[in-house]
């Protein structure tokens, strides 16, 4: 089967309007495809970074905002700011009551060195047009001591990757095409989590973009692995 991930030079256009196109249906299909273990995936994420007790927290490739509500609940006292490049995922984010929002590309963020206490980002590094950078973009604007959180799909070891693969490239793209009408992008979700690094391989990412002390926890059997790591 041919590959839908989009050549490297269009990658970024690709994502802002498939997601732009999906939005406004966007939390339903997250909510459905996932049996509601994405909410489980959020507040794990969220109580980490309370461990943490930032004061500034910036949640990157924000989307619809479902990450930032969480963190503003787990950390009342913490400024969130959410920022995205597709306005259409802002828009519903917006209307969920979320006010600290930005438009932004994560190659290229548009906030001084140092202005936060931790980064997070959910489900949008993968699609980076370049994971070194975005990596890179996030450590410029931590400040010295802050953290980052990644919290991405991976491909689980056997035996559950035996049932976990089928669903992902089969299953999945058709019911989502019933809920969303874009059967297309679901078929690029599938391909992007196989190429996307997960493990060891993104921890050595995060060393190399100059984050020290990279940990990895698999969630749920393996589908989602969350990162973390100091600047």
């Amino acid at each position: 089967m041919p590959s839908t991930l989009p050549p490297p030079e269009e990658k970024s256009q690709f994502v802002q309007t498939m997601f732009g196109e999906i939005a406004e249906r966007y939390d339903l299909a997250n909510h459905l495809l996932s049996g509601g273990l994405d909410f489980l995936w959020r507040r794990r994420a969220a109580r980490l970074i309370r461990a943490w007790q930032p004061a500034r927290i910036l949640d990157l490739a924000t989307g619809s905002g479902d990450l930032a509500i969480t963190l503003g609940r787990a950390c009342p006292g913490a400024l969130v700011v959410g920022a995205d490049f597709c306005r259409p995922m802002l828009s519903v984010a917006r209307r969920k009551g979320l006010e600290h929002l930005v438009t932004a590309d994560g190659l290229q963020l548009p906030f001084p060195e140092a202005s936060f206490d931790a980064v997070t980002i959910a489900f949008g590094l993968r699609n980076m047009a370049s994971w070194p950078k975005a990596l890179a973009e996030m450590r410029r604007i931590l400040r010295p001591g802050g953290h980052v959180l990644i919290l991405d799909f991976s491909v689980p070891l056997a035996p559950l990757r035996w049932v976990y693969r089928p669903y992902l490239h089969h299953v999945l793209p058709r019911v989502a095409a019933l809920l969303t009408g874009k059967k297309a992008a679901y078929d690029y979700l599938g391909d992007s989590i196989e190429q996307f690094p997960q493990g060891p391989v993104m921890c050595v990412l995060l060393e190399d973009a100059g984050f020290s002390d990279p940990e990895h926890q698999p969630l749920s059997g393996g589908i989602v692995s969350l990162y973390t790591a100091k600047r």
